[in-house]
């Protein structure tokens, strides 16, 4: 018979849930409602006593007066998350964005101190931004090591392709974000980096044996531990050598034997988002709530049902299928980090995670910017730039990136407005279905669009959550091989995908004028193209009709 009240141990219970938020002020402008609660719903879970919230969407301001709210709302300390991998802009309007971590590791292979300085800053200065909004839990490091090209979802978030490039970064990483007073989370445990399939749509299966893991893909997440971080993340991927019966998220023998036992991990074990299809799909979000606690998970993220989520696992104790102290566990985790949190509450300020104290010194917004910039023009590559010439009839075709969220690009997008200053004439892709219909969007790129004019090609792709594996290599490699058959391409410009550039500069002629940048976001462009470009003293300025699929 269990000694505690059905009212105790359901606030007890709700401590382990970690649900989604908008960051915008009215539920009317949530961008994905079917995952994010109203306002009265995360009032009323915050009052049970929910463990944490993550957050999406909505400007900085807007969600530091959110966390300033649900920290009110509740009567205990609260964790308060965010998807920042590559600074607080990429989740919130208003915030910096950093170039993703690929593109240190690229500077890291040609000079490793450098790297090194720049991961650890990144970290500085990503967890300042966090803590200046409100949050103190940030979801990175990214641990994966990135073995697959094709990879659809790791891709530039991971910190490179071999465990001895990413443990250096991301132990550098971890060395600079935890001095900033907030949580880190090395994630996705055991690793998500030779995945073909993205684990948002489906359940990935891995043919490695443990032995392939310990080698490789767990070494990073060793390293991590190490460097004292707070959590790890489960990643949803089947591994039928090791557990063929349920995927890490739901693996006793992953996350207890494993991430416990072997790996002597003390800190909060959470789950990546049960609702990604890889199983919401085949377990739906009650059972996958008891199952992944029954197996380690101290903390659950984004069920698809809250409340039925903490009522399964309430009455899995109450019938005494999992033993009351296991909850108990799990709770004194939580708390202990957010006691851990308080005592940065105070100095975080003052302290300097740098080796070398003097570089940096105390933060502020305008370092955080030159730091910034510093990583575009340091991760920019220019070829042949002697090579490029234009003239007024020449053509600037951009494909957007679907992911990219510029959907009628204008004047404010440098990739549109710099050609369009100097004369070119711009044709825009603004999505990519190869997959599809490869026949139609063949059809429709039809390069007589181009009449006989000479071409600049702009590609905009990275791997993403939910986008599938869409940089269309084949399709790519036939157009630039048909305008330089014909004698019209006059240069490329590649922005994210480091695996449609290193596919490029195989086929591209060798006097061809090419760039590449991992970062996409307007200030990356900017460098990019002001480096390729000559400077007009009297600017053509001319109406650009743009073309869409």
């Amino acid at each position: 018979m269990l000694s505690i009240t059905e009212k105790k141990l359901q606030k007890l219970v709700a401590e382990l849930f970690i649900v989604r938020a908008s960051g915008h002020f009215f539920d009317s402008q949530r961008k994905y409602p079917q995952w994010e609660l109203t306002t009265h719903e995360l009032k009323t879970l915050i009052n049970l006593g929910i463990g944490g919230v993550i957050f999406f969407g909505g400007t900085i301001k807007e969600v530091e007066e959110r966390c300033r709210l649900f920290k009110h709302w509740s009567s205990q300390p609260i964790l308060l998350c965010a998807d920042i991998e590559e600074g607080i802009g990429q989740r919130f309007d208003g915030g910096l964005n950093f170039v993703p971590p690929m593109a240190i590791s690229q500077i890291f292979k040609k000079e490793p101190k450098k790297g090194i300085e720049f991961a650890e800053k990144y970290g500085f200065f990503l967890g300042d931004q966090a803590r200046k909004v409100g949050l103190n839990w940030v979801l990175a490091p990214v641990c994966d090591v990135n073995t697959n090209p094709n990879n659809p979802v790791i891709n530039l978030r991971a910190w490179g392709e071999d465990p001895l490039t990413v443990s250096n970064l991301i132990s550098a990483f971890q060395r600079g974000i935890s001095e900033r007073g907030v949580l880190t989370c090395a994630k996705h445990f055991p690793g998500h980096g030779d995945s073909e399939v993205d684990s948002h749509l489906q359940l990935p299966v891995l043919q490695k044996d443990l032995s392939d893991l310990i080698n490789s893909d767990l070494l990073p997440f060793q390293k991590a531990i190490k460097e004292g971080a707070d959590c790890v993340m489960t990643a949803h991927l089947l591994f039928p050598k090791i557990d063929h019966e349920f995927p890490v998220t739901l693996s006793k023998y992953f996350l207890t034997n494993i991430l416990r036992r072997q790996m002597n991990f003390d800190g909060l074990i959470v789950t990546d988002a049960l609702v990604m299809k890889a199983i919401s799909n085949l377990y739906g979000g009650e059972k996958a709530a008891v199952l992944a606690f029954e197996a380690g998970a101290d903390l659950i993220m984004m069920p698809e049902k809250p409340y039925a989520a903490i009522q399964a696992i309430m009455m899995a104790i109450l019938h005494e299928k999992i033993p009351l102290n296991r909850l108990y566990e799990s709770i004194n985790r939580k708390r202990n980090a957010l006691k851990k949190l308080s005592k940065f509450e105070h100095n975080y300020i003052n302290q300097s995670c740098f080796s070398n104290a003097n570089v940096l010194g105390e933060f502020d917004s305008k370092k955080s910017i030159i730091f910034s910039e510093e990583l575009i023009k340091s991760s920019i590559i220019l070829k042949n730039k002697e090579n490029f010439f234009f003239d007024e009839d020449s053509f600037n075709f951009v494909k957007l990136d679907k992911s990219n969220l510029v959907m009628s690009p204008d004047d404010s997008f440098p990739a549109i407005a710099i050609p369009k200053k100097l004369g070119l004439k711009s044709i825009i892709l603004d999505s990519f279905k190869i997959q599809i219909c490869k026949n139609e969007l063949k059809k429709q790129l039809d390069l007589s669009i181009f009449s006989d004019k000479k071409v600049f090609l702009q590609i905009f792709s990275r791997g993403k959550p939910f986008k599938e594996n869409d940089w269309g290599k084949e399709f790519w490699n036939d157009v630039i091989q048909k305008l330089q058959k014909s004698n019209r391409l006059i240069g490329v410009a590649i922005y994210g995908c480091p695996y449609l550039w290193a596919n490029c500069l195989k086929i591209l002629e060798p006097s061809i004028a090419c760039c590449y940048s991992p970062g996409q976001m307007s200030s990356a462009q900017r460098e990019l193209l002001e480096q390729l470009f000559p400077s007009f003293e009297q600017p053509i300025d001319r109406v650009i009709e743009p073309f869409t699929n």
